[in-house]
């Protein structure tokens, strides 16, 4: 009986040993295949990362524009509302509505009857003046002949002399009297103050007006201002920017049209301590009438030129804890970590410092890269060299991580 059981024990030891040994042979293959001479793991060789397909640009350099952009309200230089200044009826109405009018140019008459004959009895009275006057002259120069002769006395002839100045004196308020006569005749034809934009009229031809009735506005379209607000922040560049000269504007009214350039024109005495904003102005040539009073537009203001700046697209700047750089391509196809400051961005691009302009910067794919891992230009030749969008030589990179130790 023992020997039986000790049959049994021996017969489930060679099991167990033979289920071992091909357990080990097992694992021993499959780490071969794996890692072997002809085989690959699933992490690649060596244990390395997959490759990262990044790619590279080459700076630009170019004059950038720092902007200050705000939503600006277009604003006439001058609207004039215009009055008779008399008591009158409409004679005729000469412009329309919505007409365009020189400076000077007639817009409405009223009825100047009276006015004229009181110019004209003004003027009248002028040449009694002036009669009377070299009448008064003569008799004084036949007086003194006389009393030369001791014909005259003196007393007659200073009575003659009194009454010359007194007529002469009488002449010249009367010559005013006639001027203001016809300053209140010019009041019957009414003019355009200046040139500009006829709105809506409300008075006809026989139509009873005096200096409270509003005939017509005419607004000054050309040149015109546009009223914005900007940030009290950038009021130290702004009024630098002034002193360095003319500060130009772009005004954007929208539906397609170009912008319209033009100059800072105002800045207000005080920053709006509630809103904290500054008033500003621009000024603009509005020939083609581009620009319409109280038109909502966007409006750029140039305050400083960075000039020669480098360029990059603000998809290869990287923002971290460690502060802020861009990963350079080294010719030995290395990484380089290079940290930049982003002097200002606009659009897809941002303007740099702390690079040459000469580097190659890698810009997508970024994130699988890190410093001193070697990259392959795995594309340049099937891209036969051509350049993206910022005119460089543009290429497709797989970036090889070092094999990871252990």
């Amino acid at each position: 009986m023992k020997n039986k059981h000790l049959g049994l024990i021996a017969a489930v030891a060679a099991v167990a040993g033979a289920g071992a040994w091909y357990v080990n042979q097992g694992d021993s293959a499959h780490a071969e295949g794996a890692n072997g001479p002809g085989g690959q793991g699933q992490h690649g060789k060596g244990g390395a990362q997959p490759p990262a397909v990044v790619n590279v640009v080459a700076p630009q350099r170019q004059d950038v524009p720092v902007l200050q952009i705000a939503n600006g309200t277009v604003t006439p230089i001058r609207t004039v509302d215009l009055h008779p200044q008399t008591t009158a009826t409409i004679r005729q109405v000469h412009i329309k509505e919505g007409q365009f009018v020189k400076a000077g140019e007639l817009m409405f008459s009223l009825d100047d009857r009276a006015d004229r004959a009181n110019q004209d009895k003004a003027q009248a009275q002028v040449e009694h003046d002036r009669a009377l006057v070299a009448d008064l002259e003569r008799q004084y120069k036949r007086s003194q002949d006389l009393l030369a002769q001791k014909f005259f006395s003196q007393s007659a002839v200073d009575t003659l002399r009194a009454q010359v100045d007194q007529a002469r004196a009488t002449l010249q308020a009367d010559i005013a009297a006639a001027r203001a006569a016809g300053v209140a005749t010019s009041y019957t034809a009414i003019r355009a103050p200046m040139a500009g934009r006829v709105g809506g009229i409300g008075v006809y031809p026989g139509s009873l007006v005096q200096p409270s009735t509003s005939l017509t506005t005419v607004t000054q379209l050309d040149p015109i201002n546009v009223a914005f607000t900007l940030p009290e922040a950038s009021l130290p560049a702004l009024l630098a920017a002034q002193k360095r000269g003319k500060v130009e504007v772009q005004a954007l009214p929208g539906a397609g049209l170009p912008p319209v350039v033009g100059a800072l024109s105002f800045v207000d005495n005080t920053v709006d301590p509630a809103a904290g904003t500054i008033k500003v102005k621009a000024e603009f040539d509005n020939r083609a009438t581009t620009l319409w009073p109280g038109q909502y537009v966007n409006t750029k203001v140039t305050v400083q030129t960075i000039k020669d700046a480098v360029v990059v697209p603000q998809s290869a700047i990287i923002t971290s804890a460690q502060g802020t750089f861009v990963y350079v391509l080294e010719a030995d196809h290395s990484t380089r970590q290079v940290p930049v400051q982003r002097l200002y961005g606009f659009g897809v691009d941002a303007a740099v410092s702390g690079l040459t302009g000469s580097e190659t910067v890698i810009t997508e794919g970024k994130q699988n890269v890190r410093p001193g891992a070697k990259v392959r230009l795995a594309s340049e030749m099937d891209q036969g060299g051509k350049g993206g969008k910022h005119g460089k030589a543009t290429a497709t990179a797989t970036a090889e991580a070092s094999p990871a130790k252990g």
